[in-house]
C-alpha cells in the first residue's frame, strides 16, 4: 500500500512504547474497577441533596461567577493591546515583539494556582487574590491567541486604511479588530468557562466562592451538600456556554 511506509511503523511502535511507559508511571490499571460498587455506595451518599443550603450556595456560586467574569474580562482588556505589541505585523520593533512575546509566554506558563498561592500569601484569603491570579494567566493565554489572530488577518483592510491617511495604531485597530472580533469572543468565552473551573480550584486554597465550600463539604464528608455544589457548578458552566453561543451568533 502506497500510504504505508516504514517510518509509519516506527512511529506506531514508538507510540506504543510511550503509552506503555505512561501507563506504568501513572499506575493505569482497569482492574481497579472491580471495586466499582464502592463508587456506587459513595455516590448514594449524595442523595437526597441537602436543599437547606441551596440559597447560601447560590450566593457562593454568584461569587465564583463574579471572580471568573472579572478575571477573564480584565484579562481580555489587558491582553488586547499587548497582543498587538506581540504580533509580528503590528509590533513597532523586533525588540518589542520579542519582549512582549516572552512576557506573554511567562504569564501563560505559570499556573493560576501558583499565582493564587503568591497573592493569597501576600494579600490574605479571599476572592481578590484569586481574581488577580486569573487575570495574569488570562493575559498570557488570550494575548498569545489574539496575537496569532492578528498575524493571520488579511492585509487588504490595513492597506485601505493607510490609503486614506490612517497611520499607526488607529490603522491597525480599525482594520484588524473587526476581522478577528468573532474569534476573539470565542476565545474569551472559552476562557470564561475555564476561569469558572479555575475559581473552584483557587477556592480550595482559600480563594472563596463555591469552590471553598465544596472543599469544606468534602472535608467533613457532607456529601449531600457536595451534590448541591456540583449541581450549581454544572448549571453555571451550561449558562455561560449558552450565553456565549448566543452572543457569538449576534456578532457573526
Amino acid at each position: 500500500m502506497a500510504w504505508f511506509k516504514r517510518r509509519h511503523l516506527y512511529i506506531v511502535i514508538g507510540l506504543i512504547v510511550v503509552i506503555q511507559l505512561s501507563m506504568r508511571a501513572t499506575e493505569f490499571d482497569l482492574a481497579k474497577f472491580k471495586d466499582f460498587w464502592n463508587m456506587i455506595d459513595f455516590l448514594s451518599g449524595w442523595f437526597p441533596m441537602n436543599m437547606e443550603i441551596l440559597p447560601r450556595m447560590i450566593m457562593e456560586s454568584l461569587d465564583t461567577l463574579a471572580m471568573a467574569f472579572l478575571g477573564s474580562f480584565l484579562g481580555l482588556v489587558f491582553a488586547l493591546p499587548l497582543a498587538f505589541a506581540a504580533a509580528r505585523n503590528t509590533s513597532r520593533s523586533p525588540f518589542l515583539y520579542g519582549f512582549f512575546r516572552i512576557s506573554l509566554s511567562f504569564l501563560r506558563s505559570v499556573p493560576e494556582i501558583v499565582f493564587g498561592l503568591v497573592f493569597l500569601t501576600a494579600l490574605g484569603l479571599g476572592p481578590f487574590p484569586a481574581v488577580l491570579a486569573i487575570i495574569l494567566h488570562n493575559i498570557g493565554v488570550l494575548g498569545k491567541l489574539i496575537s496569532e489572530l492578528i498575524e493571520a488577518a488579511e492585509v487588504g483592510p490595513q492597506e485601505a486604511m493607510k490609503s486614506v491617511g490612517a497611520t499607526g495604531w488607529i490603522a491597525n485597530v480599525f482594520s484588524i479588530l473587526p476581522q478577528i472580533w468573532p474569534n476573539v469572543l470565542s476565545h474569551y468565552f472559552y476562557r470564561f468557562e475555564v476561569a469558572i473551573r479555575t475559581s473552584l480550584i483557587l477556592g480550595f486554597i482559600g480563594g472563596g466562592g463555591i469552590g471553598q465550600q465544596l472543599f469544606n463539604h468534602f472535608k467533613v464528608f457532607a456529601y449531600s451538600s457536595v451534590a448541591i455544589d456540583v449541581l450549581l457548578i454544572m448549571i453555571m458552566v451550561v449558562i455561560v456556554d449558552f450565553a456565549g453561543s448566543k452572543i457569538r451568533e449576534k456578532v457573526i
